[in-house]
C-alpha cells in the first residue's frame, strides 16, 4: 500500500499509489485554488474557468475532448472546491497516458473562445438559478454568509448572477495567471499504474507551468447572523452553525468524531431523538468542514414549517448534553465509521487519488494508513465532551433558513439555548 511521490522541477509534486489488482486508473490534476483566492469582484471566477477548460484548446475542440475519453472508454470531469479546483479522469490501465495528455491540454492552453464563453455563462447562470430552486443548496450558501461575512468563504462558489452576467475573458485568464501554479499543484493518480512513467510524463507535460508561490490568504473571522429566506415552501430548511477547528489543528480528530455522535448515522443522538422519536423531521444530520485556517461544525434539518420551533429547540438541548456526558459506546461506534470510510476509501481507485492528492496539498505529505487509525483511536470520550463545550457554550451559531419562515422564533431566542 506505498505512496510515491515526486516533487518535478516546477515545485509540481506527483503522487501515486499502485493498486495492481485493478484493471483501471484514476488520475488528476490538484490545484491549490478555489472560490476563497477570489477577489470580491471576482465570485464565481475560479468555477467559470474550470466549466471553460472543457470548451477547446489549440489542440482539441471541446467536442474531440468529449469524444476521446470516450472513446477509450473513460470518463473525465472537473470541480470547483472553496479551496482547491481538481481535474479528473478515470480509464482503462492501459489508456492513462491519453488522459493524463487531455487533462494537461484543457489544464495549460484552454482557448476560451468568446462564442464558447458566452454559451457557457448561459449555462452557469441556469446553474446559479437551479441552486436558488433548491433549498437545500441555498440554505447552505445563506448560512456560510452568516458565518464569514464579507470573506471569501461567506461566498458562493458559483458566484452571483450579476457578477457572472458581466464577468469577461481577460478577467478570466487574469485570475487564472494568479493562481494555477506548480508550486500549488499536485497530479495524483491511483490504480494499476507505474509511478516513474507517470512522473516522466507528467515532468513532458506540465514542467513549462511557472513555480509561483503558495496562496496569500486571509484568516477569517467568524461572525455569526442570521441568514433567510422566505420561499413558497412546504417545508423549512434550517441549519445552526458554529465556529470549529481546521483542518491543521490537533482537535479536528476530535471534531469528527463529535460531529459523527451528534449526527452522522442512523445511530445517532439526532437521527435518534429528532427523526424515531419525536418524527419531526425525514432528514436530520451535523456537518464538520475544516479548511486550513477554520472550520465549522453545523446540524442541518429539513422540517413542516408548524415543526421548526420544536425541532431547532430540540438540536440546540442535544448539542448541549454532548458537553455534558459522551458515552464510552458512543465513542467507539463513532470512531469505527470514520475508520471504515477510510479504508473504504481504498476500494476505489477514484476515492484514493482524491484523498492522496489533497492530504498532501493539505499537510506536504501522505499519512499512512496505521497513523491517521492511531489518531482516531486516540479520541476520548472526555476530549470529545470538552470539544462540544468549547465549541457551543456562550457561543452563538450562525442560522440558516429556507422555506416557510414566517412563524420561526427571532434569532435571539434561537441562539439562546447556547448562551
Amino acid at each position: 500500500m506505498s505512496v510515491e511521490i515526486t516533487r518535478l522541477s516546477n515545485g509540481i509534486h506527483v503522487v501515486t499509489h499502485h493498486m495492481p489488482h485493478l484493471e483501471t486508473t484514476a488520475l488528476g490534476i490538484w490545484v491549490k485554488a478555489g472560490a476563497r483566492d477570489e477577489r470580491a469582484a471576482e465570485n464565481g471566477i475560479a468555477h467559470f474557468l474550470e466549466h471553460m477548460a472543457f470548451k477547446g484548446t489549440p489542440r482539441r475542440s471541446a467536442r474531440a475532448i468529449a469524444e476521446e475519453i470516450e472513446s477509450a472508454g473513460g470518463e473525465i470531469n472537473a470541480a470547483t472546491g472553496m479551496e482547491t479546483t481538481t481535474y479528473y479522469a478515470r480509464v482503462l490501465k492501459k489508456d492513462w497516458a491519453l488522459a493524463l495528455d487531455i487533462l494537461a491540454d484543457i489544464f495549460t492552453a484552454p482557448v476560451l473562445d468568446p462564442d464558447e464563453l458566452e454559451r457557457e455563462r448561459d449555462v452557469i447562470l441556469q446553474e446559479i438559478a437551479a441552486a436558488h430552486d433548491q433549498p437545500d443548496d441555498l440554505v447552505f450558501d445563506l448560512v456560510q454568509a452568516a458565518s464569514f461575512g464579507a470573506h471569501p468563504l461567506g461566498r458562493s462558489i458559483l458566484g452571483t448572477h450579476d457578477l457572472i452576467s458581466s464577468v469577461g475573458r481577460d478577467q478570466i485568464l487574469d485570475w487564472r495567471n494568479r493562481n494555477y501554479w506548480g508550486s500549488r499543484m499536485v497530479v495524483a493518480a491511483a490504480g494499476h499504474i507505474d509511478h516513474a512513467a507517470f512522473a516522466a510524463e507528467a515532468q513532458r507535460l506540465l514542467g513549462a507551468i511557472a513555480e509561483g508561490h503558495g496562496p496569500q490568504r486571509e484568516t477569517p473571522a467568524f461572525l455569526p447572523t442570521a441568514c433567510t429566506a422566505e420561499k413558497p415552501l412546504d417545508q423549512a430548511h434550517v441549519v445552526l452553525n458554529f465556529e470549529a477547528p481546521g483542518y491543521r489543528h490537533p482537535d479536528i480528530y476530535v471534531l469528527q468524531v463529535l460531529s459523527n455522535i451528534l449526527g452522522g448515522g442512523m445511530s445517532s443522538r439526532l437521527f435518534q431523538e429528532v427523526r424515531e422519536k419525536r418524527g419531526l423531521c425525514y432528514s436530520v444530520f451535523s456537518f464538520g468542514s475544516a479548511y486550513e485556517d477554520a472550520g465549522q461544525l453545523g446540524v442541518y434539518a429539513a422540517t413542516s414549517p408548524e415543526h421548526a420551533n420544536e425541532l431547532l429547540d430540540l438540536a440546540a438541548q442535544i448539542m448541549m448534553s454532548v458537553g455534558e456526558q459522551v458515552t464510552e459506546d458512543e465513542v467507539r461506534r463513532a470512531k469505527a465509521q470514520l475508520k471504515a470510510s477510510l479504508v473504504m476509501n481504498l476500494e476505489s481507485a477514484s476515492s484514493r487519488a482524491d484523498q492522496i492528492a489533497r492530504q498532501f496539498l493539505a499537510f506536504g505529505e501522505v499519512p499512512d494508513m496505521a497513523s491517521l487509525m492511531a489518531k482516531i483511536e486516540a479520541v476520548t470520550p472526555d476530549q470529545v465532551r470538552d470539544l462540544a463545550l468549547r465549541l457551543f457554550r456562550h457561543h452563538k451559531p450562525a442560522f440558516g433558513a429556507v422555506g416557510h419562515i414566517g412563524g420561526l422564533a427571532g434569532y435571539e431566542t434561537i441562539a439562546r439555548p447556547f448562551a
